[in-house]
This record gives structure tokens, C-alpha cells and sequence, in this order.
């Protein structure tokens, strides 16, 4: 039958630890950090992803594709194109750019629109 005290070392230091001094973090050598900013072809390094800005961007020379907007789309902001239903608009993707939206173009305005409003058409 145990007792109930715990027979064990009770000095919490062990003697290597009381012989080697304590380590202070500004002795430790500093990391440099550097900055990994996500870049896409044709757009400045200042535009950041989730900012893009779709009047800032060219269309590709290939890969453009028209659409037939199925639903109306209000644009959430500036980036966004407001979308009526039944018209017809040009569309692409940028790389790195979120998969569920596409850049819309219909005359001079251009903005990101939501796929699930678009059925694509060849």
C-alpha cells in the first residue's frame, strides 16, 4: 500500500541545471523575417490578394469566354460587376485568383463576378 506523500526528488533543480546559467532572449541570434507576397502577371506588387483591383488587369490573349448571366447580382463594392439576368457578358480568370469568380467585361466596365451566377457558354 503507498502512502501518501510521493518519495521522488524533491529538489525541483537539478544539479546541471543549477550549474549552467540562464539563457535571456536578447542573447538569442534574430531571424530575419521576409515578407512572401503573392504576385500575379501584369499586376503591380502593390496590390495584394483579396484586393484585386479587375480594372488594373488585362484580359488574357486567349482563355476569354462569353457568359449568359442567369440571375441579377448586385456588386458588394467597387471591384464587383452588377449584373442584370439574360445579358450577355465576356468573362476569364486571373492566376491565383479565388475559383469561384471570374472577371467580367460588358462594354468599358469590368469586376469580379460569383460563377454560380454564370452559365458559361463556349
Amino acid at each position: 500500500r503507498f502512502s501518501g506523500t510521493f518519495v521522488g526528488n524533491a529538489d525541483s533543480a537539478s544539479p546541471a541545471a543549477a550549474t549552467s546559467p540562464p539563457v535571456a532572449a536578447a542573447t538569442l541570434p534574430a531571424v530575419p523575417t521576409i515578407p512572401v507576397v503573392p504576385t500575379i502577371v501584369g499586376v503591380p506588387n502593390t496590390v495584394a490578394e483579396g484586393a484585386l483591383n479587375p480594372n488594373e488587369v488585362k484580359p488574357p490573349a486567349s482563355g476569354t469566354r462569353r457568359a449568359r448571366v442567369l440571375y441579377d447580382y448586385e456588386a458588394a463594392d467597387s471591384t464587383e460587376l452588377a449584373l442584370l439576368a439574360d445579358e450577355m457578358i465576356t468573362v476569364y480568370s486571373l492566376p491565383g485568383m479565388d475559383p469561384d469568380w471570374l472577371i467580367g467585361e460588358r462594354g468599358n466596365q469590368k469586376g469580379k463576378v460569383p460563377v454560380t451566377y454564370l452559365e458559361l457558354l463556349s
